[in-house]
């Protein structure tokens, strides 16, 4: 119980860092469904804290990211180690499908894989987009979608 009142917590102060953030993309309502672990409930609101700062190629935080740096930055707070790579992130970490996602998953896109976000819940993702883009909530609805990876378990 205890656990899942941190959990609730943790997302709850993701949700006002993304209602504070200047960002027009913020102003998406990240959903309540609580991460299926505690590590994951750390990363997404420390991703969700990073709302409004800009797209950086090849920046891992604190001030500016890129995708994987992002998921990186995100999943190091939580304590678990991922490479600088969206590709080498959805190759060391177990896969799962896009009807078992769960907050916190890395959700990947392209071919080759290029690309990767962190799903919130109800179809949307935190990511760092491109140059010229700042850290935000948007859609995971892509055709360009490769599949979902959980890390930390």
């Amino acid at each position: 119980l205890a656990a899942q009142e941190a959990q609730a917590a943790q997302i709850r102060a993701a949700q006002l860092a993304a209602a504070k953030s200047s960002s027009a993309a913020s102003h998406v309502a990240v959903p309540t469904v609580l991460p299926g672990s505690s590590r994951a409930a750390t990363a997404l609101s420390v991703a969700i804290a990073q709302i409004g700062k800009p797209y950086v190629w090849a920046a891992a935080g604190p001030n500016s990211f890129d995708c994987s740096g992002l998921t990186m930055f995100a999943y190091r707070a939580a304590g678990v180690s991922l490479s600088h790579s969206a590709a080498d992130q959805y190759a060391s970490n177990p896969h799962v499908s896009r009807d078992q996602l769960q907050p916190g998953d890395l959700v990947f896109f392209g071919s080759p894989i290029h690309h990767v976000g962190m799903y919130v819940g109800g179809g949307m993702m935190v990511d760092a987009p491109e140059t010229g883009e700042n850290v935000q909530v948007q859609s995971m609805m892509r055709s360009d979608y490769v599949g979902a990876s959980r890390p930390g378990v």
